[in-house]
Formats: structure tokens, sequence, C-alpha cells
């Protein structure tokens, strides 16, 4: 999606990784697996580096690969923001940049997923994000 961007690894001097959301079953859906693999090179790569995007709000946002004995790597996928060491995290713009990053990774799968039924999802269950439409 706009907005969403694969970036190289930041300066984190002075920085801090705050845990803002968790997978552990990216394999449940094995073209979600695909599309990490590819976008961040992660059979080459493994688990040897996260993957980072920048977000809307300019946030960037490490994604940390979790693998699993036994099982297709990624299996997981644990998403931190980036944010300076000492400041508070701002919920509503790490809120929409999840959505955002969601609406990216739907968009680069692909059929059957669609941004238009994660989107009708989102406002079914009130997600304040999902009706900025993002």
């Amino acid at each position: 999606m706009a907005g969403v961007t694969v970036v190289p690894r930041p300066g984190t001097e002075g920085k801090r990784l705050a845990l803002v959301l968790t997978e552990d079953r990216v394999g449940h859906y094995p073209e979600f697996r695909d599309y990490f693999a590819r976008v961040f090179d992660l059979d080459r790569l493994g688990l040897a580096e996260p993957g980072f995007v920048q977000a809307p709000s300019g946030l960037t946002y490490a994604l940390v690969f979790i693998g699993r004995s036994g099982e297709p790597f990624p299996s997981g996928v644990e998403v931190y923001a980036v944010i300076d060491a000492l400041e508070p995290i701002d919920d509503a713009a790490v809120d929409s940049d999840l959505w955002a990053i969601l609406e990216w990774m739907i968009a680069g799968v692909g059929a059957p997923w669609s941004v238009g039924d994660l989107q009708e999802t989102g406002r079914l269950y009130r997600i304040p994000a999902a009706s900025t439409g993002s």
C-alpha cells in the first residue's frame, strides 16, 4: 500500500524496539510466508536480519521472523516499532501504521486476499484505523 516501504536497517543509537504485534502462525497460509520470503529475501538471509519497513507516520518497524523446528520458515513474525529510547509510544500512530502494514501485506499477497475484504472486516470489528481509509 502507499506509504509503506521496505527500508534498510536504521541506525539504533538512542532508539529502542517496542513490540507492537505478534503473529505466530504466518505459515498457516503459505502465500503469506512466501510473500515475506520474497520481499525480505528470507531464503537467503534466514534469521540473520530482521526486515524493516517505514510506515505512513514516518516510524520504522522491524519485522523479526520466527523459525520453528520442523516448520517452513518463517513460521511467525514479531513487529517492533523503532522509537526514541525515552519517548512514549504514540498508540494512535502505531495503530494506523499497523493497519497500513496489513494492507500493504494483503495487497502484496494478492488473490484470494484483498485489501477491500480486509477493510470490510476492519469496519465490521470497528477497528478505528480501518475507517480512516489508509
